[in-house]
């Protein structure tokens, strides 16, 4: 874990080093100074020297402000370094997420990736400026100031090594106590994100449905879940203060008393015990900042692990050694396909596949909820791998092709329609990035989206909210199909994605299609009979299974499956935006 943090110091290795260096010097300064005011008491105000005064004045002078500048140069450094650390960790862990496959991230919650990036990070952003400063600023002046006070006098020095060790045996329990209570509370912070995303993304079902105060007392239950946790380590913790002033006010009381009898004796001057009380108190706060960098420590190691899994994980998805950057055309072929969400699970979602699709060819796909679909088309992009068995496009193995190149050639428009904050053209540009606007306005006239887009008042400069929030669900699919016609792809998928477009429009799209795009091969993924039964041909499917694969004329006769969807949507009820056949 810790290696695997550390690569992303990077950049910032210098100003990882040059903190402790200045903050080293700090320390030093500041442990001569006391020493410095001893010297100023005996040998110049108890003995009415002035000159002492002001030589041992003038030393305690310039160590000041040594310790200030070296002080404010270690501050500047580490906040340098740390702040690099973790914009170096956000870019690590987004950059490794651009890589997962669908298989690596289902793995982690879009809620848990976001706390990972946010607070995760923040939280050891905060622990390295720690570590770079107090970890070690707080040890060092433990042992100088301890190596004064034995220098000064050692039975003196006994009486708060002694409380020293006994504090931190305190400490050590407190921290004990607290530390498995803070990997519980980022566990929380997940379900909070969680809520949070949910019903921000949902908020017009939320309305819709007027179910407000259901979501805020749900929401109400993750915060009260996550008060308790940070209440409960928080209460731990509240020991740590009054227990650490009660050893720093006992060691003062203690070395008042016992240092008394020692000047009287003339066993020690006065200028030595000042020095002690000062010595005392700042071994007293570094342990007392050392007990700060532990309670850190405790939060961030839950969130290091977390940083961990998401830099540790590997893509299941690679290129080969030798990818294959061209795809020739666009045909397509099951070989005996079997495939598992979770391999060795033995829960099969699709079943000995055997399929063979020609370039060019348009294919319907139909079947029940769950029956594979969306499952069956990913394979072809090489979203995920088969469990056993061989896709392949344009006659190759998809395994052996260059990912990007694949995809390049097979658009997939998915069930779940994304747009983009930005302009109608600039996510167009998805497609091709360089695509002129004169192309853009094809692809969409292909797609039968520029007869809503000439509506609008700005036309193609239209601005997109997140989400394509102002625009309606067939507006959406529209722009998402002419977004992958950009590409020019060999294999064009439409998994779903005219559901929320009319019958007429849908059927216009399906023309266009077929007039200026018959070289490519389309897959159609439909629950709707009336999309589908001008393909050329079409697949049945059921539980994953191979049911039928035929014309539609041939389907109604031979399939019972294809046969029942088409005598509940055209003959009982009709297509949902068409009327019912009258008998």
């Amino acid at each position: 874990m810790i290696r695997t943090l550390s690569r992303h110091i990077g950049e910032y290795k210098k100003d990882s080093i040059l903190t402790p260096l200045f903050t080293a010097l700090e320390v030093l300064m500041e442990i001569l100074i006391p020493f410095v005011t001893a010297s100023i008491i005996d040998k110049g105000i108890e003995t009415g020297q002035m000159s002492n005064v002001l030589l041992y004045g003038s030393v305690m002078l310039v160590c000041a402000f040594l310790s200030l500048f070296f002080g404010i140069q270690a501050g500047r450094y580490a906040a340098s370094a740390s702040s690099g650390f973790a914009c170096n960790l956000r870019d690590g862990i987004y950059e490794n997420i651009q890589t997962f496959s669908f298989s690596n991230i289902d793995k982690f919650s879009t809620a848990g990736l976001i706390t990972r990036m946010t607070t995760d990070v923040t939280n050891l952003q905060n622990a390295y400026q720690m570590l770079l400063r107090i970890a070690v600023r707080a040890p060092l002046m433990l042992i100088c100031s301890m190596v004064m006070c034995f220098l000064i006098n050692v039975q003196l020095s006994l009486v708060f090594l002694a409380a020293l060790v006994g504090l931190a045996c305190i400490l050590f329990f407190i921290l004990h106590k607290a530390a498995p209570v803070f990997t519980e509370v980022f566990a929380k912070y997940d379900d909070l994100n969680a809520r949070v995303q949910e019903n921000i993304s949902a908020i017009r079902v939320v309305k819709a449905f007027v179910r407000e105060k259901d979501e805020n007392r749900k929401f109400g239950l993750a915060a009260e879940n996550l008060y308790r946790l940070f209440f409960k380590a928080e209460s731990i913790l509240a020991f740590n203060n009054p227990v650490m002033m009660l050893v720093i006010f006992s060691c003062i009381l203690a070395l008042s008393w016992f240092g008394a009898h020692h000047i009287v004796g003339g066993t020690l001057t006065t200028g030595n015990l000042t020095s002690l009380f000062s010595y005392v108190i700042s071994m007293l706060m570094s342990l007392m900042m050392l007990s700060m960098i532990f309670v850190m420590l405790s939060m961030s190691a839950a969130s290091a692990r977390r940083i961990s899994e998401v830099l540790n994980e590997k893509a299941d998805l690679t290129d080969p050694t030798h990818p294959e950057k061209t795809v020739p055309d666009g045909r397509i072929d099951f070989h005996h396909v079997n495939f598992s969400y979770r391999a060795g699970s033995g829960e099969d979602v699709l079943h000995d596949i055997d399929l063979h699709i020609h370039s060019g060819e348009t294919v319907g796909i139909i079947g029940g909820t769950g029956s594979g679909k969306s499952t069956l088309v990913n394979l072809i992009s090489r979203l995920y791998d088969t469990t056993s068995g061989t896709v392949c496009v344009g006659g190759r193995d998809v395994r052996e092709y260059d990912m990007e190149a694949l995809r390049h050639q097979v658009a997939v428009v998915l069930q779940k329609n994304v747009l983009f904050s930005g302009t109608i053209l600039e996510n167009l540009r998805w497609g091709k990035e360089d695509a002129t606007e004169e192309e853009c306005m094809q692809a969409c006239r292909q797609a039968c989206a520029d007869e809503f887009i000439n509506r609008l008042p700005k036309k193609y400069h239209t601005w997109i909210e997140q989400g394509g929030s102002n625009l309606s669900g067939g507006q959406r699919q529209r722009l998402c199909i002419a977004r992958a016609l950009l590409k020019h792809p060999k294999v064009l998928i439409l998994d779903d994605s005219t559901s929320a477009v009319d019958t007429a429009t849908d059927a216009k799209i399906k023309q266009v299609f077929a007039q200026e795009i018959p070289g490519t091969t389309k897959l159609i993924v439909s629950q709707r009979i009336s999309s589908i039964e001008r393909a050329d041909r079409i697949l049945v499917l059921d539980d994953g299974r191979i049911s039928g694969f035929d014309t539609h004329e041939n389907l109604l006769k031979t399939n019972a499956i294809y046969r029942e969807i088409f005598d509940a949507q055209m003959q009982d009820s009709g297509d949902f935006d068409q009327p019912a056949k009258e008998d």
